[in-house]
């Protein structure tokens, strides 16, 4: 059977009549580990073709923090919509994504969009008069049986942006008339055949120029009703001043659907201009804040988060005033890059824990003193731990790993020989801590025993214990 998932939110009364709040977002996997996740979307073409993607294109997702992935579909190789039709070697290609994905202990979810059909017509999708509803949810059988008993597929993002566009009818009413209802028909469709599956959706996507508070995305303001189920929205905010306000939104939306928040896109896009200029409303050091306050906000309300896109600088569009952009994180005109935006890039791949044997209660990554702060209730009866570092990036002149008060590891890149110990706490075993260089990664076999809240902060250098 499917690896099983289950949310923090079917747990919530429990916890709060203990002493020991957790943060509201994030998932469980099938040990009880408190998981983030975190990654990318990975593009199956681009506007010049098909991409592609090896092993050391994965290896490296891994060593920027990366434990998911969310592969974008293409409903023109899945169905029978107008213009499209099913491709055995598409299939293939997903076939081979996933398997590099498990390879590195990344897991995957796949997001249908409506791309590569002659012409899909939303108005006309809504209405469901040549039963559209079968045939979508029809390429989605799919995916859904061929990828039943794979663990390390975690779920299906159903519907990319759904629009309104000319219809007359409210946001509101089109979101409870037809897109709530819809979500229900689908999940209950996937759930027939491994309901362990999660099912994340969206909200309308407004036309342009309709906003509210600078967010482009509709109101829920209804439940869904069915179990395992995630809330994705998207976040493409540009105004550091909505950012906070549009995340508070979701979280109230998140509740009304009793449903985490897993941001299944994020990052406003970069200019061609911005990888030459540093100063100016389209310059490095403007996008770097942006990044950063973004990223704080996800790190305070525990939230794992999606960004786009896992690709090199092939294409840019020309969609937004400014001049050709791209949501590309590398730079080189190629369909997988490697040469990154770094003045995003180490945004997106701040330290963070990913999957924690306990209870996380808060974690924050302070980009100027460049220090993470976690907080646990541990429990070592679900496995080992793994907290991103990304050393190579965040601490190339080492790093120290503070537990509480009483302990103290470090890693000296110039020996390169591993965790060193400064001092450690009677009845802690230091092997039960392993710098892995190759994934950037702190694994923890067994955390110290404590009757509390255990405090972990990650400093840079290797005398910082102050």
């Amino acid at each position: 059977m499917a690896m099983k998932f289950q949310f923090i939110f079917g747990i919530l009364f429990l916890f709060s009549f203990m002493s020991f709040a957790q943060i509201k977002h994030g998932l469980r996997d099938e040990q009880g580990r408190h998981i983030i996740p975190r990654g990318f979307v990975v593009n199956t073409n681009d506007h010049a073709g098909e991409v592609f993607f090896n092993s050391d294109d994965y290896a490296r997702m891994v060593r920027m923090g990366a434990n998911s992935q969310v592969i974008r579909l293409e409903l023109g190789k899945l169905s029978n919509f107008p213009g499209g039709k099913l491709e055995p070697k598409y299939l293939a290609k997903l076939d081979s994504l996933v398997a590099l994905g498990k390879n590195h202990g990344i897991k995957t979810i796949f997001k249908m969009t409506v791309y590569g059909v002659d012409k899909f017509v939303w108005e006309e999708f809504w209405q469901n008069k040549k039963n559209e509803y079968k045939t979508y949810i029809d390429a989605w059988k799919v995916i859904w049986n061929r990828y039943s008993e794979e663990s390390s597929v975690l779920g299906y993002d159903v519907v990319n942006e759904p629009r309104k566009l000319t219809m007359d009818i409210s946001y509101e009413n089109l979101t409870n008339k037809y897109l709530i209802p819809l979500y229900q028909k689908i999940i209950d469709e996937s759930q027939k055949i491994n309901d362990d599956k999660l099912i994340l959706f969206q909200s309308i996507f407004m036309n342009k120029g309709e906003k509210i508070d600078n967010n482009q995305y509709s109101e829920i303001t209804a439940p869904i009703n069915r179990k395992n189920i995630i809330f994705a929205p998207h976040i493409y905010q540009n105004n550091i001043d909505y950012i906070k306000r549009n995340m508070d939104r979701f979280d109230k939306e998140s509740d009304i659907l009793k449903a985490p928040i897993l941001i299944g896109e994020w990052g406003f896009p970069t200019f061609a201009t911005t990888d030459t200029i540093i100063e100016g409303n389209l310059g490095q050091l403007k996008y770097r804040e942006l990044y950063i306050r973004t990223a704080e906000v996800f790190d305070k309300m525990g939230v794992g988060s999606i960004k786009a896109w896992f690709l090199g600088n092939r294409t840019m569009q020309h969609f937004l005033p400014g001049g050709p952009s791209t949501w590309s994180i590398f730079s080189d005109s190629t369909d997988a890059g490697t040469v990154e935006r770094k003045y995003i890039t180490d945004v997106i791949s701040r330290p963070f824990p990913q999957a924690i044997a306990g209870d996380i209660q808060s974690f924050l990554f302070n980009h100027a003193t460049r220090s993470l702060d976690v907080k646990i209730n541990p429990d070592n009866n679900k496995g080992a731990s793994k907290i991103f570092i990304g050393a190579n990036r965040h601490y190339p002149d080492g790093f120290s790993v503070l537990l509480g008060e009483e302990s103290v590891l470090y890693y000296n890149p110039v020996k390169n020989v591993g965790l060193e110990i400064y001092k450690l706490a009677n009845g802690i075993d230091p092997t039960n801590f392993i710098w892995d260089s190759n994934s950037q990664k702190l694994i923890v076999l067994k955390w110290p025993k404590t009757k509390g809240v255990l405090d972990i902060k990650i400093v840079p250098g290797i005398r910082n214990f102050d």
